[in-house]
């Protein structure tokens, strides 16, 4: 049985990939910054500490045979410019340093969770692809965008790099659940107007891509781009949560300059843009070289993220 070293196995994405693993008939072994619970799947531990780039591996990685990294310094909205530095010394620093123990141990396959974010922050008449010239805004996808240039540098490991767009399922946070929570009370929206179109995926389809690509021969070398296959928009979103939740819709139109100009009064520019603006992410050669599909639709996907979200101290109920 291939054993294989997950990092971030306790966050968002690692907790789904830990079961996703076990399931596919993997023996999971969790990289922990101290001891604790550990989620489905998971065989054995390693405490390793902080990522950083003096991290020892050695312990993590003895007798692994694949390594898929998923732990970062998560994007935080509006972060202080100050942070810069973490970000590099953990996403990039952090990465270049798990990469080279395993290629010193003689592991073959790095499996690299990056971030479309490497791309940029919106598209317009054309999708992102893999082969487009990098061009990151902020400190999250300029530290992910070195760590994928850091991977690349090194002779004889087979590096797959996964760049996802906003990720959901359970523990999603942000503006995905405040609009849960808008969606639970009913809240009227003033995004009937809106008319973009935006690539999600859920943690479930992102992380059987993930463990796909442990043994696909086609996946080392490549930037694979991955997303539920079903671009929304951002009030068809909130209608689809509305649904999932057994709630109403109540969605009213506000043209989007108006929502530009108070997001700008009100210094939420930025998830203003968020919600009005279009990420399309081209999957077409995931799917065909990877002879991937993702398993699980958007409306399942929203209705087992809506139960998780009734289950935790997030729900709100209607106002």
């Amino acid at each position: 049985m291939k054993r294989v070293l997950v990092t971030g196995a306790t966050g968002f994405v690692g907790r789904t990939l830990c079961g996703a693993l076990a399931d596919a008939g993997y023996h999971v072994r969790a990289a922990l910054r101290s001891p604790g619970p550990v989620p489905r799947g998971v065989k054995e531990t390693a405490i390793t500490g902080a990522i950083d780039s003096s991290t020892d591996w050695s312990d993590a990685l003895a007798g692994t045979d694949a390594v898929i990294h998923a732990a970062a310094r998560a994007h935080v909205l509006n972060d202080s410019p100050n942070n810069r530095e973490l970000y590099m010394e953990v996403n990039a620093r952090g990465t270049a340093r798990l990469a080279r123990a395993a290629r010193a141990c003689g592991i073959g396959r790095f499996v690299f969770l990056s971030s479309i974010k490497v791309n940029g922050e919106s598209t317009t008449d054309e999708p992102f692809r893999a082969t487009d010239a990098p061009h990151p805004q902020d400190a999250y996808g300029a530290s992910k965008l070195r760590a994928e240039q850091e991977l690349q540098d090194i002779e004889g490991l087979d590096t797959v790099i996964v760049r996802p767009p906003l990720v959901y399922g359970p523990g999603v946070k942000a503006n995905f659940l405040r609009l849960l929570q808008w969606a639970d009370r009913e809240r009227p929206l003033p995004i009937a107007a809106v008319r973009n179109r935006r690539s999600l995926v859920s943690s479930w389809n992102l992380c059987d891509l993930l463990v796909n690509t442990v043994d696909n021969p086609a996946a080392p070398g490549r930037v694979w781009l991955v997303s539920d296959g079903d671009d929304l928009s951002t009030p068809d979103l909130a209608c689809r949560m509305a649904a999932a939740l057994s709630r109403r819709s109540r969605l009213f139109a506000v043209p989007v300059p108006a929502l530009r100009a108070i997001g700008a009064l009100t210094g939420r520019s930025a998830e203003v843009m968020r919600l009005c603006g279009s990420l399309v992410v081209d999957c077409t050669p995931t799917r065909a070289e990877l002879a991937w599909q993702p398993p699980v639709s958007v409306d399942e996907a929203l209705s087992r993220t809506a139960q998780w979200y009734r289950s935790s101290s997030n729900a709100v109920g209607v106002v």
